[in-house]
């Protein structure tokens, strides 16, 4: 059952519902679906309606439901502090129940909004709480998927060990449990934790593992989560065409999912290819993509991250003050959700650029809120920038605040937490800073030496920046290349589609072009159509090869249009024979009543028909049966959607036995008429019984058309 299938029974079993009780329980439901479809506004419409009606029945369990339902969709939009609010009610309703699974679920669930919150020690301790219950209740599940998220915690503190080992402690859980959905997943975590440690082999090594067991699981969304984690770390290796093939390929998934938070996701991602490139126009183009869906959804917090992105490239372009507006308008946005690692970002961004433009307390105020927040959060990366910025500000001269010795020891902060992260290029840039206010201080021999630390690292760094600079151009040409093949690729592949949707049934062609292959299905009811025009064989000496061809194209288009009219399926020209069927691929009870429909517009048509030249007049002899059949794809190369079975060789047989201009019928057919066939205007004359080849006596008759 699809999605949309689900979602009519679900609102026609809550319209059924014959008591609050049952009317709560079925909105819960639908609240849920609609949810897993996107549909956040009604989804949270029903889940109120659902928790009202609860409450007022006290059905305390649908109203903890109700709530906690809602608390999904505050999160999945970025609202996190009323998911948060809305989630505390609902487990508080949980425990007054004493239901011990649906509190450790809903405990797992408010540390899930406490991680996006940034509150990592709040965080933790219900991760912590969540995971002893589901050990307490033997949910094994449960605790791999918190431990998992344990390891997320750790990974955002940067503290890589402890997220190594919980990680590896989900994927063992996962493998004891076989649950290779939860391998792949931790695979991938494991891999994250790799990249952030710069052990790139084994980070590939892992990202690449978790894809493979995605792609043999045809878990669409692990897949692309995948693809996107392996794009991200050839973005970090500087290798742009290999990122932008895996986000393009995240990208395609999710857009083919209708998954349009991963959509934003991705697009995003390549906004951030594009501005490592330095193609700040092509950036733009797909951050505002990104940030249109981002709005559309009511994901603030995404709106904010991208806002601040955009804030970047103009800060990049050296127009600082755009780059300001942006960075105002994403910071209030993270302050809105409560995402502290987000305003700290920006926050960071506003004061760089208030330093570039000489505002130096304005920065000073940003740096300083910067820094406390990274330090509560305990994000070394971020404290290690911010620190240097810091100690390169007290080392202007122009500053007022021009403090030599605040510089010297917070540049020295800088370097050790840069020689700790092994971050290069923070390190250098503290390197020179130091040595700039030492030569200031007249402290000479200092200045000297870390001159030189600066020159070494600076060379380290600006070789490997030569070398992406002198392959930038051949990567950019690469993209441009891969852009085109794709766009080429792309219409190839919508060619192909509609060449097999012209020579295949529909649903056959997608199922051809998802790559199924041996499609083989049985029907218990069709009819089958065999139509042959009398005599052609002698007409069509008479006129030239040109003629004929151009004649049969003009009477089978005919054909065609009567096919699509009723609604049978061609199946195959044979010379001036004409095959179709009525009642597959998609069955329908009216088979028999459509392909008679058919056949008596056939007969007339034909008679009608001068396409061969002045004075050629044509009759088609028609022959119809019903019965079962099995139907499917021959051949690799040159598809072919065929039938097999009695029932088409009787169809056969009745054509071949029958008279010019009439349409001659099985037993079996005509039975089926009776039974389905409607009010049509039209008699059955009996034909008698007919020795028929291959299938000895059968009785037979002609379908006639009653003109009034």
């Amino acid at each position: 059952m699809n999605e949309e299938t689900t979602l009519t029974t679900l609102r026609a079993t809550v319209a059924a519902a014959a008591t609050e009780t049952e009317r709560a329980g079925a909105l819960n439901q639908l609240a849920e679906a609609l949810d897993r479809h996107g549909e956040y506004a009604e989804s949270l419409a029903a889940a109120k309606e659902a928790q009202s009606l609860a409450k007022e029945s006290g059905d305390g369990a649908a109203e903890a439901e109700a709530l906690r339902l809602q608390g999904g969709v505050h999160y999945r939009k970025g609202d996190y502090r009323t998911a948060l609010l809305v989630l505390e009610q609902s487990l508080e309703l949980y425990e007054g129940l004493g239901n011990r699974a649906d509190i450790a679920r809903a405990t797992s669930n408010i540390g899930s909004v406490c991680w996006n919150l940034s509150d990592y020690p709040r965080a933790l301790e219900y991760f912590t709480r969540a995971c002893a219950a589901f050990e307490e209740l033997g949910d094994r599940a449960g605790v791999a998927s918190v431990t998992n998220s344990i390891g997320s915690v750790h990974w955002n503190l940067s503290e890589y060990p402890k997220a190594l080992e919980y990680y590896s402690r989900a994927l063992v859980l996962h493998e004891e449990l076989g649950n290779r959905a939860g391998i792949a997943f931790a695979t991938g975590n494991i891999g994250s934790v790799y990249s952030r440690l710069a052990e790139y082999p084994e980070a590939l090594e892992h990202h690449s593992r978790a894809l493979a067991l995605f792609e043999e699981l045809g878990d669409h969304p692990g897949t692309a989560r995948a693809a996107n984690n392996i794009g991200l770390l050839y973005n970090s290796l500087s290798e742009y065409p290999k990122a932008l093939e895996y986000f393009s390929r995240a990208l395609a998934l999710h857009e083919e999912l209708g998954d349009r938070s991963g959509v934003a996701s991705a697009t995003v991602n390549i906004g951030n290819v594009y501005s490592s490139l330095s193609d700040y126009a092509k950036a733009l183009e797909y951050y505002r993509r990104a940030l249109a869906l981002r709005e559309e959804l009511g994901q603030r917090s995404g709106v904010a991250s991208v806002t601040v992105n955009i804030g970047n490239v103009y800060s990049s372009l050296l127009d600082y003050a755009k780059a300001l507006e942006y960075y105002f308008d994403g910071l209030a946005l993270h302050e809105e959700v409560g995402n502290r690692v987000g305003i700290a970002n920006a926050a960071g961004n506003i004061g760089n650029a208030y330093q570039n433009l000489s505002e130096y307390p304005k920065a000073l105020e940003c740096f300083t809120r910067a820094l406390s927040m990274y330090e509560e959060l305990g994000e070394r990366f971020g404290v290690a920038g911010i620190t240097g910025n810091l100690g390169s500000l007290y080392s202007q001269t122009t500053f007022a605040g021009y403090n030599p010795a605040k510089a010297e020891e917070l540049l020295q902060q800088a370097i050790t937490l840069g020689e700790e992260l092994g971050t290069r290029e923070q390190l250098y840039e503290a390197h020179k800073d130091l040595a700039t206010l030492y030569e200031q201080e007249g402290r000479f021999e200092e200045a000297l030496t870390h001159f030189k630390k600066f020159h070494e690292l600076y060379q380290e760094v600006q070789s490997e920046e030569a070398k992406k600079k002198a392959i930038q151009v051949e990567q950019q040409r690469q993209i441009a290349e891969m852009e085109k093949r794709t766009a080429a690729e792309r219409a190839d592949a919508e060619a192909t589609k509609r060449v097999l949707h012209n020579i295949l049934p529909p649903t056959i062609a997608e199922r051809v072009v998802r790559g199924e292959e041996h499609i083989a299905e049985s029907f218990e009811s069709v009819t089958v159509l065999f139509a042959d025009i009398v005599g052609f064989t002698v007409l069509s000496q008479g006129v030239t090869p040109r003629e004929l061809v151009t004649g049969l194209d003009v009477l089978f288009s005919q054909f065609d249009e009567l096919a699509e009219k009723y609604g049978l399926e061609k199946i195959k020209t044979i010379g001036d024979a004409y095959m179709a069927v009525s009642g597959l691929p998609e069955s329908r009870e009216d088979h028999a009543e459509s392909a008679a429909r058919m056949a008596m517009e056939l007969v007339e048509v034909v008679a009608g028909f001068s396409g061969l030249g002045d004075g050629v007049r044509l009759q088609v002899r028609i022959g119809l049966h019903s019965g079962e059949v099995v139907a499917g794809i021959i051949g690799k190369k040159k598809f072919a959607y065929d039938l097999w079975g009695d029932a088409v060789n009787t169809a056969s047989r009745m054509e071949s036995h029958g008279e010019a201009g009439k349409i001659h019928v099985s037993e079996e057919f005509a039975e089926e008429l009776r039974r389905r066939g409607g009010e049509l205007p039209i008699t059955l004359e009996e034909r008698g019984e007919l020795t028929i080849k291959g299938k000895g006596t059968l009785r037979t008759y002609f379908l006639n058309q009653v003109i009034p």
